[in-house]
């Protein structure tokens, strides 16, 4: 994965036996060895401090071991949230935090991030009331307990105190929550659970697709940086050799020394490892495994009514059933998880997860068969001792030590989440400028993200963005790709014109092969499996079968400069990376 096996861990090679040139990025690191501040980890922390400190004129490079967001940051529940449940914790600053970067990045990413309508089932009044100050006082010690009406309502009561002013609709303040009694709950929402009391509704945001806004996130700092912010992935920091790091190119194992003034490790999950590989063993983390299934099941998706159910299990982990790009996703676990083992979504958890299907829409059938796709990734908390994971801090820090044998800082980044990029990447980025005696330029506050600069936020804006750009592409297609880049839509929309060989995909409907070669050339793709998973939504909703595998990757052969056997080798390692989370997947299970 990559964030995180970004860069600490021993290189392993490549186990689909690909032999690579030397990748771009790696090249251009090589030609100029050194930078003010090097960043090691491409998840969306590391891109974020990437584009703040491009944005401050700062010479910056990132390397990434594997390809950009296909680490932690890949692995997260497509929400962007306050995180209503940390107040149980008493984060009153992180939700606080949270739910301000919430209403911005509605704002400033609108292209992805999106209202999101969320319902709590709950079975029971007053639990939780008792138990719930004891976790407070103790940090979330206790035994977890089913939280009920009365909790809940007082956790919304502070979350809507949190929320005011937010610009959540458009409208300068977000709605209040509401509560409903059984008979409305299940007039609105007809297939919960006939034993359910109340439901509590309230809005946070989704977030539609994370590997895309966090490309958008770094495309924005090399667009600010110009030849002064580089980004290489497949590059991982693989030791140090007198005051330097030393990089490795993944595909031809060359290697060359890179001088920083400033190191940041946001390698997520993987930070102890990282550090380990730069001669500083540390114990900053204990992340935890979660998991998510993604279902192909119309009646199931009809039964959310277009909003997310977010609960808890009888064992108080808060679960959910999320409808998302015509498919319903369904997450997440909490579970202790060593660096050292595969991270899989185990059929023990696939279990958990019908089984709160069944707790929540009982009527609903829901087997295996559905599932159209599996992943699964490892959060990056902070050491937590003998404290309960869904209890953890999601909270976040920055460590300061010496790199071995030179004079360079290496700031390692520990905790953060989707949520809160911006805000933590800020925080990080002022230490680097501290430490590099330079003054902050601009703040990101309230800056547009990638496509969601001039992004059409209304039906008639739309039409006109629309009629403006689509050129001779199909009104309906400009649509697609609007919905699908944002704005950036119109630089897709101008190489999709210019490309003589542009055809409709016949295995991957809603794309063209010459969107393919775009997304090939223009956004750094090594590997088939990059597009499969991260540039396009092939892989989460179930279309990424092996015919569709094989009409992308000759599609972009000629930009790549694949020959046949590259061609099939690439879509054998691609098939195995879309499935790597599914520990029952064999080659000869995919069509």
């Amino acid at each position: 994965m990559s964030t995180a096996e970004a860069a600490g861990a021993p290189v392993q090679g490549d186990p689909s036996g690909i032999a690579e040139q030397m990748t771009a990025g790696f090249r251009e690191l090589a030609e100029r060895p050194y930078a003010d501040v090097l960043i090691i980890g491409g998840g969306i922390n590391g891109l974020a401090t990437f584009r703040d400190l491009a944005l401050q004129g700062v010479d910056v490079a990132l390397v990434e071991r594997s390809d950009f967001v296909s680490g932690a940051s890949a692995a997260s529940s497509h929400m962007i949230h306050g995180g209503i449940r940390y107040l149980e914790n008493g984060e009153f600053r992180l939700v606080h935090e949270a739910v301000t970067e919430r209403n911005a990045l509605l704002r400033t990413a609108p292209h992805f991030v999106r209202p999101l309508q969320t319902t709590i089932p709950i079975f029971s009044t007053f639990s939780g009331v008792l138990t719930a100050p004891l976790r407070f006082l103790r940090h979330g010690a206790g035994r977890p307990r089913e939280r009920g009406a009365a909790l809940i309502k007082i956790g919304l009561v502070i979350y809507d105190s949190f929320s005011r002013g937010g610009g959540l609709l458009g409208k300068g303040t977000v709605p209040r929550h509401t509560f409903h009694g059984r008979t409305r709950s299940l007039q609105q929402l007809p297939e919960l659970n006939p034993a359910v009391k109340y439901t509590a509704t309230y809005w946070d945001a989704s977030l539609h697709d994370p590997e895309r806004l966090a490309l958008d996130v770094m495309r924005d700092g090399r667009a600010a940086g110009g030849a002064r912010a580089r980004a290489a992935n497949y590059t991982a920091a693989v030791g140090v050799r007198d005051g330097h790091v030393i990089l490795r190119d993944a595909g031809s194992g060359a290697e060359t020394s890179f001088a920083a003034s400033v190191v940041i490790n946001a390698s997520g999950p993987w930070t102890d490892l990282t550090n380990a590989a730069l001669g500083d063993p540390t114990r900053y983390m204990a992340g935890t495994k979660g998991s998510h299934i993604v279902l192909d099941h119309p009646e199931l998706l009809a039964a959310t009514g277009g909003r997310e159910l977010f609960f808890e299990n009888e064992d108080g982990r808060i679960v959910l059933i999320y409808p998302l790009k015509g498919r319903v996703l369904v997450g997440t676990t909490d579970l202790e998880h060593d660096m050292g083992d595969p991270i899989v979504c185990t059929d023990e958890e696939v279990d958990y997860f019908i089984d709160l299907i069944a707790q929540v829409l009982p009527e609903i059938a829901v087997d295996r068969s559905r599932i159209v796709y599996r992943f699964s990734g490892v959060r990056p908390l902070p050491g937590h001792g003998d404290l309960a994971p869904g209890f953890v801090s999601r909270d976040y820090r920055v460590e300061a030590e010496r790199l071995t044998g030179g004079d360079a800082t290496v700031l390692s980044l520990v905790g953060g989440k989707w949520t809160t990029f911006r805000a933590s990447a800020e925080h990080v980025t002022d230490r680097a400028l501290a430490l590099l005696a330079q003054p902050r330029r601009r703040s990101t506050k309230g800056l547009p993200i990638g496509g969601g600069r001039g992004f059409p936020t209304t039906e008639r804006a739309r039409q006109q963005w629309i009629a403006a750009h689509a050129g001779p592409l199909p009104t309906a297609r400009a649509a697609a790709l609007l919905d699908r880049y944002g704005t950036v839509a119109a630089d897709v929309i101008r190489a999709i014109a210019a490309d003589p060989a542009d055809a409709p995909l016949e295995h991957a409907p809603g794309y063209s092969s010459g969107e393919m070669r775009y997304l090939a050339e223009a956004e750094a793709v090594v590997h088939l499996d990059d597009l499969l998973l991260r540039r396009t939504s092939l892989a989460f909703t179930g279309a990424a079968t092996r015919d569709a595998a094989l009409e992308v990757a000759v599609a972009v052969a000629p930009v790549l400069g694949w020959d046949d056997a590259r061609v099939q080798r690439e879509v054998e390692r691609g098939l195995a990376r879309v499935h790597a989370a599914d520990p029952t997947w064999t080659a000869a299970s995919v069509r």
